[in-house]
C-alpha cells in the first residue's frame, strides 16, 4: 500500500507542471491550492543490495479572505511518513491569520517550536532534517535522534499561536492534548531573521515539555517512549553569504524515569551548501548520543555524514545524488524529484 500511494504521489507531481490551472483557483475573496512533491530513487547500503527510495507529500489548502487584514482557512496534508505509520494525515487544521499580527492554528499539526526551527542545507532527497530515510533504509545499531529540531508529533489535538514577523523577530507558543501518547504538551519558540543585508542570517531557539509519555512514537525506526515527562531544548542558526549557506543546530532531550530503552540524549549537526547556476552541492554531518543521562542504560552514539549534489532541470524537476556513511557503513543514493 505504501509503495502504491507513493507512486500516486510521484505521478501527481509529475503531471503538475502541465496542469497548473488545476492546482490552484483564486476568486475575489477565496482560493484553493494543491502543492507537493514526489521522489523516486535508489539507495545502496554498503554499496550492496540496492533498495528503492520513494517519498511524497501532498498539501491542500482552502483560504477565505474577507478583508486585507484577515484570512480564514483549512489545511490537509498527507505524506510518506504518515502512510508509513499507517495514518492518513500529517496535517489537518484550521487557521486564522491576522495580517501584521499573527496566526492561530487549531487541529493536528506540528508545534510552533518545530515550525520555527532551522534545519541543515542538504540538497539530496533523504530528508535528513525530518524522519530520515537514511536510518529507515540503513537501520540503526541503537536509538538515534534523527531530527535536530524539536518535534512533539502531529497526532495530538493542538493549538498554535504565532506572531507575524516584526522587526526581524517571530515567536509563538503551542499547547497539545487529547491523545493517547501523553497527557499534555506545551512548547514555545522564537526566531530572529535578517534577510535584507548582503549577509543574511537566522537564529532560532525552542523549548518543550510533555507530561506522562505512554508508548510515544518519536520515530518509525526506534522504540516507543514511556516516561514520567520529557523536556526538550533546540537551537539552530543559518548564515547565507552570496551563494554559500552555513548552518549549525542541536537538540537536547531529557526523559524522567524512562521505561525500557532510553531514547533521550542530544544531537548536533553542521552543514554547508553552495549554489552555482542550476547546480547545488552540500555537505552535512549529524551526531546523535542517547542514554547519556541515565546510569542504568547503555548509551549509543551514531555519526552520519553525507555529501549531496543536485541539478535543477527546471522549476519543477531536479535530480540528486548523495554519498555518505552512517553506523560505520557507507551508502550511495540517487533519485529524481518533481515539485509543484
Amino acid at each position: 500500500m505504501t509503495n502504491k500511494l507513493c507512486s500516486i504521489g510521484a505521478i501527481l507531481a509529475a503531471v503538475a507542471p502541465f496542469s497548473a490551472n488545476a492546482l490552484g483557483y483564486r476568486a475575489s475573496n477565496y482560493n484553493v491550492s494543491l502543492s507537493g512533491y514526489g521522489t523516486i530513487g535508489i539507495i545502496e547500503p554498503n554499496f550492496d543490495k540496492p533498495d528503492i527510495i520513494d517519498d511524497f507529500r501532498l498539501r491542500a489548502q482552502f483560504a477565505l479572505t474577507p478583508s486585507n487584514n484577515h484570512s480564514f482557512g483549512a489545511v490537509y496534508m498527507i505524506d510518506e511518513d504518515a502512510v508509513y505509520d499507517k495514518k492518513w494525515l500529517h496535517d489537518a487544521f484550521a487557521f486564522w491569520q491576522w495580517r501584521n499580527v499573527g496566526r492561530i492554528e487549531a487541529g493536528f499539526t506540528d508545534s510552533v517550536a518545530h515550525k520555527l526551527g532551522l534545519g541543515l542545507p542538504d540538497v539530496g532527497g533523504l530528508r535528513i532534517n525530518h524522519d530520515s530515510l537514511v536510518y529507515r533504509k540503513m537501520g540503526t545499531g541503537g536509538v538515534v535522534i534523527a531530527n535536530n529540531e524539536i518535534t512533539n508529533g502531529a497526532d495530538a489535538l493542538r493549538l498554535n499561536v504565532v506572531s507575524a514577523s516584526r522587526n526581524d523577530v517571530q515567536y509563538g507558543v503551542s499547547v497539545a492534548g487529547i491523545t493517547g501518547d501523553y497527557d499534555f504538551g506545551v512548547d514555545a519558540g522564537i526566531k530572529f531573521k535578517q534577510s535584507s543585508a548582503k549577509t543574511k542570517y537566522a537564529f532560532s531557539i525552542g523549548a518543550s515539555f510533555m507530561n506522562k509519555l505512554d508508548d510515544y512514537e518519536t520515530a518509525a525506526f526506534v522504540p516507543d517512549v514511556t516516561a514520567d515527562w520529557r523536556a526538550q531544548l533546540a537551537i539552530g542558526t543559518n548564515i547565507q553569504y552570496n551563494s554559500w549557506v552555513f548552518a549549525l543546530n542541536g537538540r537536547l532531550i531529557y526523559d524522567k524515569d524512562p521505561v525500557g530503552v532510553a531514547a533521550d540524549g542530544f544531537t548536533a549537526g553542521a552543514g554547508i551548501s553552495y549554489d552555482l547556476l542550476n547546480y547545488t552541492v552540500s555537505l552535512s554531518y549529524i551526531f546523535s548520543d542517547t542514554g547519556i543521562w541515565h546510569d542504568d542504560f547503555e548509551n549509543y552514539a551514531d555519526h552520519t555524514a553525507l555529501a549531496s549534489f543536485r541539478y535543477k532541470y527546471s522549476k519543477y524537476v531536479d535530480g540528486w545524488t548523495s554519498i555518505g556513511i552512517s553506523r560505520k557503513e557507507p551508502f550511495l543514493a540517487a533519485g529524481l524529484r518533481v515539485t509543484f
